[in-house]
């Protein structure tokens, strides 16, 4: 059932994921082509606000910021095993790989390759911190539009 709680998380966490993918396209190798990256990120942001931060709001604000981290956790492993899937097939269709059970554990050590690659102040501070924001924009949407 929609309610302003799951439009708030949506839009917050779609922002957050557009945002994070326009800071870490500079920290990525010369040349890499990023087709829609920062617009399937925030795809994967509206997803994963409706569903996971909307649908608990209202718990109060100590589980609000809660939430929020849990709706950034479960974007950045969306955002990462999507965006890693992407590459792996971009990878298998030009034969880079043996067969079906290497392209798999590609998936993995792609998803790794680009952990080390967030792994910067200013990405993470901003996942934090939208966190936080999304977490009680949520709360506070939950409980004024009932």
């Amino acid at each position: 059932m929609p309610t302003a709680a799951k439009l708030v998380a949506a839009l917050c966490l779609a922002a957050l994921g557009f945002i994070v993918s326009e800071q870490i396209k500079p920290l990525m190798p010369e040349g890499t082509d990023f087709g829609i990256f920062s617009f399937v990120n925030l795809a994967l942001g509206l997803i994963c606000g409706w569903v996971i931060v909307g649908s608990r709001a209202g718990r109060g604000f100590a589980a609000a910021i809660g939430n929020g981290v849990t709706g950034v956790a479960a974007l950045v492993f969306w955002g990462l095993f999507v965006q890693g899937c992407n590459k792996m097939v971009d990878e298998a269709m030009r034969n880079r790989y043996d067969g079906p059970v290497e392209a798999f554990a590609a998936v993995f050590e792609l998803i790794g390759e680009y952990l080390v690659i967030m792994n910067d102040s200013t990405v993470i501070t901003t996942l934090l911190v939208g966190a936080l924001i999304l977490g009680l924009l949520t709360e506070f949407a939950g409980r004024a539009w009932r």
